[in-house]
């Protein structure tokens, strides 16, 4: 439907290939079956032992006719089983599922601050590199020190190498469990299991998405875990979320008892977002928490230092102000203090007298607006503002726009001056004519 409530055409191949796409996103087998080719997999020697790359699947000896063109890798071993995320392609769409994989610098830092704290359970919420790391590391300590772990991730294919009590097909942007209630239930009973009592969630959103519907989802994985605590236990379910430093007013928004961490998050498979780079080049990933910052020990060996003032661990150059009386800096940059914003700005930005505020040396003075559009507020911007997100009011005005342009068009008549001005500006053509 459009914004006039009118029904939409959708042309038959447009139909189909929406349906091949969603096709291709469902696992082609059950969890279960997935799991008797796994063991049966495990049970070849390993010169039989075959995986295919093109396909993303462990091949039995059936299967090895039909996939006979295809890159196939050999000699898959256990140490291979044991860490999936090396063997299949990382997904890459950016908004909805894009896999960027942590290095095992951040999953050392994760395992040792989780461990460290206390936490005995892991709910890994897209971050199978971590949940694998968790698994082979801890098959090596004592029990006592075993640290379990759970995996939800929207990637079907990890359901080759994991039992369903330790992999879960889930999209974290609806709440929604692909195996129904039992797998709501598996994941329920591991956030209860010891009472609630030392289990934490660590969760890597596609940074393309959006905050809101996400803070929904981990809201109701919060809900999962916290009818164990009594009415009045103000106790809440401990969260490590990686986002960029960037997204940090909207996340305070949805989570005003959060945190953002000094500590950069970096990854494998991607080209900028790694550790040890300075300036802008570094990489953007925080880490957003629950948890006092206080008892999050960041390692001193990469230059993380103790503010006693702030009492959380720092990045070297974030020096403390005393007129804000914070480390400010977000980006691992020195922040300098402006008397005249009374505020820490980054240190590329000076103050402009034309525009009574700091901004880049080379910014068009007086171009820039304060606040929102749509309501008048300052507190925030156009693309966030609430009126927007509830009642869709910028898409319904832009549906409307176009369908009065098509309207003129189709009726001959002459376009009011102030759309062919907007046109102009974004230099587009005026529909003319007959469509």
């Amino acid at each position: 439907m459009d914004a006039g409530g009118q029904r939409q055409r959708v042309s038959q191949a447009r139909l189909q290939s929406r349906e091949e796409y969603n096709r291709s996103c469902q696992p082609p087998m059950s969890h279960q079956q997935y799991m008797t080719r796994f063991q049966e997999f495990v049970a070849l020697p390993l010169a039989k032992r075959r995986f295919c790359r093109d396909c993303q699947q462990l091949l039995l000896e059936g299967d090895w006719q039909e996939h006979s063109g295809h890159r196939v890798l050999g000699d898959v071993s256990i140490s291979h089983l044991k860490r999936p995320s090396q063997l299949l392609h990382p997904l890459e769409n950016k908004k909805s599922n894009a896999q960027y994989l942590f290095t095992d610098r951040s999953c050392s830092f994760f395992l040792d601050a989780i461990t460290r704290l206390g936490y005995k359970r892991v709910l890994c919420v897209g971050t199978p590199r971590l949940h694998e790391w968790i698994r082979s590391k801890s098959s090596l300590e004592e029990s006592q020190r075993k640290v379990k772990s759970l995996l939800l991730d929207i990637d079907f294919r990890y359901s080759q190498f994991y039992g369903e009590d330790e992999f879960g097909h889930y999209n974290m942007f609806n709440h929604h469990f692909f195996g129904g209630e039992a797998a709501h239930n598996m994941c329920q009973k591991f956030l209860r299991e010891d009472g609630g009592r030392g289990v934490i969630v660590v969760t890597d959103p596609p940074f393309g998405g959006l905050v809101e519907p996400l803070a929904f989802s981990f809201k109701k994985i919060s809900n999962m875990w916290s009818p164990t605590s009594d009415p009045g236990d103000s106790a809440e379910l401990p969260m490590f979320w990686i986002f960029p430093y960037f997204f940090e007013t909207r996340i305070l928004q949805c989570f005003p008892g959060f945190t953002m961490l000094d500590y950069q998050v970096d990854y494998d498979n991607h080209t900028m977002y790694k550790y040890g780079k300075t300036g802008r080049k570094q990489s953007p990933v925080r880490i957003f928490t629950n948890i006092s910052p206080e008892r999050i020990v960041l390692p001193e060996s990469e230059g993380y230092r103790f503010c006693a003032v702030c009492k959380r661990y720092v990045a070297s150059q974030n020096t403390h102000c005393d007129i804000c009386m914070s480390c400010p800096s977000k980006d691992g940059r020195a922040w300098k203090h402006c008397p005249l914003c009374k505020r820490c700005v980054k240190p590329s930005w000076s103050h402009c007298s034309s525009c009574n505020r700091c901004a880049l040396e080379d910014h068009s003075c007086g171009s820039t607006v304060k606040g929102c559009f749509l309501c008048g507020d300052e507190d925030h911007k156009r693309s966030s503002c609430p009126r927007r997100l509830v009642s869709g009011i910028h898409n319904k005005g832009q549906n409307q726009s176009k369908r009065k342009l098509k309207q003129c068009a189709k009726k001959g008549a002459s376009v009011p001056a102030g759309w062919k001005k907007k046109k102009k500006q974004k230099k587009k053509k005026v529909p003319s004519g007959t469509s």
